[in-house]
């Protein structure tokens, strides 16, 4: 009987650690999602856009985001799409998919489209459209 009772408490010892194994494994992966998401929470929609870059020998290429963020470029930035510097009209966008364009090196540029639309402002102050459209175009002095 003794030996039963022993055995019986063991099962249920064991039992309990896995349960507990399991939760903080199912908490562990949330975290990470959550993180990939930007900090989104249920209460949040993330909103869904897509940036054109069109390189200098005119390939194309499409990139689709989904995110809570208020500004396109943190996000652009964040997945490592666009590289740049801080000027005094906001961020001069330097790199974009692996290719350079600094104005004062090559005269050539990234020029930001929100759709078909020259961008009014730049890519660190353009606001996330759920669905929105947006280009970065290489361009030559």
């Amino acid at each position: 009987m003794k030996k039963l009772l022993t055995l019986l408490l063991a099962l249920t010892m064991l039992l309990s650690l896995a349960a507990c194994g399991t939760s903080n494994q199912q908490e562990s992966t949330a975290g990470t999602t959550e993180t990939i998401t930007q900090g989104t929470t249920e209460e949040n929609t993330l909103m869904k856009f897509t940036v054109t870059v069109v390189h200098a020998d005119g390939a194309s290429k499409d990139f689709t985001y989904e995110t809570d963020e208020e500004f396109v470029g943190p996000v652009l930035e964040k997945a490592g799409l666009i590289k740049g510097n801080m000027g005094a009209y906001g961020l001069e966008i330097t790199e974009v998919d692996g290719e350079k364009a600094v104005y004062s090196e090559d005269n050539a540029y990234w020029a930001v489209y929100e759709g078909e639309e020259y961008a009014l402002q730049g890519i660190d102050t353009t606001p996330v459209k759920d669905g929105g459209v947006y280009k970065l175009v290489y361009t030559g002095a």
